[in-house]
């Protein structure tokens, strides 16, 4: 599939990001990736999903939300990574940048979030409604959003290890604060960072298939009021019992 990729600091917000994007040839729609605490743009899980995405046809936006100097502090002090209004309004900024670049113009938006990153993807989505078509948090902080859940009215997809026991609860309670369409999938014998054997496979495959599903049928511009009797979706994959995951690296 031809694909054209290219590689840009971003100015937005008064700083400059580093910025990865593709664009496969007749993209339906394009995906940005908010990434978690102490994580950046190299991800290699988030870079796996971006890539089963570009495979289904869908762009992609790996950019990071910290400047480099902002990355070393953070390294040190750890101050920034849980700095939810900072994270999303600089990924807000990217989303208003992905709407107006040439190869992307047009699209309808999609958010990836994890850990933290989810939180952020989850505001810029409320605070984007006609931009941003539909979400996925990979192993998410939703709560870490706060009053911003019941603003969100996009179809949101939170995906859970099944041995992060800690996470699950909370993506049960943000579940039932997002105000449109939401689904809970847990996988099965996953930790909080996916690394058991398939089990970033299963991400991919649930995000490939929301972000296909719903960026293709969503006209960019469109808006989600939440409708009465709008139901929220639980499915559990046969979650299992364990010890938590760590949030630090994603």
């Amino acid at each position: 599939m031809p694909v054209t990729e290219e590689s840009l600091a971003v100015p937005v917000a008064g700083v400059a990001l580093a910025a990865d994007i593709v664009v496969p040839e007749s993209p339906q729609g394009v995906v940005l990736f908010a990434h978690g605490s102490g994580s950046s743009r190299h991800s290699p899980r988030n870079r796996y999903v971006a890539g089963e995405l570009q495979r289904a046809g869908l762009a992609t936006v790996l950019a990071d939300l910290l400047t480099h100097h902002e990355e070393q502090l953070d390294a040190r002090t750890g101050e920034l990574r849980f700095d939810i209004g900072l994270l999303a309004t600089r990924l807000t900024a990217l989303t208003d940048w992905v709407t107006g670049h040439e190869p992307t113009a047009g699209l309808a938006v999609g958010l990836f979030g994890a850990s933290t990153g989810a939180a952020a993807a989850l505001v810029a989505a409320a605070q984007r409604p006609s931009a941003v078509a539909a979400v996925v948090s990979r192993g998410g902080r939703p709560d870490l959003a706060g009053e911003f859940l019941r603003a969100v009215r996009q179809p949101t997809l939170l995906i859970v290890g099944g041995l992060d026991k800690i996470v699950i609860e909370l993506n049960r309670q943000a579940l039932t604060q997002l105000g449109g369409e939401a689904r809970l999938e847990i996988v099965p014998g996953a930790t909080h960072l996916f690394e058991e054997p398939g089990a970033l496979e299963q991400v991919a495959r649930l995000a490939r298939d929301w972000f296909v599903t719903y960026l293709s049928r969503t006209p960019p511009g469109s808006q989600y009021p939440r409708h009465p009797g709008m139901s929220q979706q639980v499915r559990t994959k046969g979650g299992q019992k364990g010890k938590s995951g760590d949030f630090a690296v994603v």
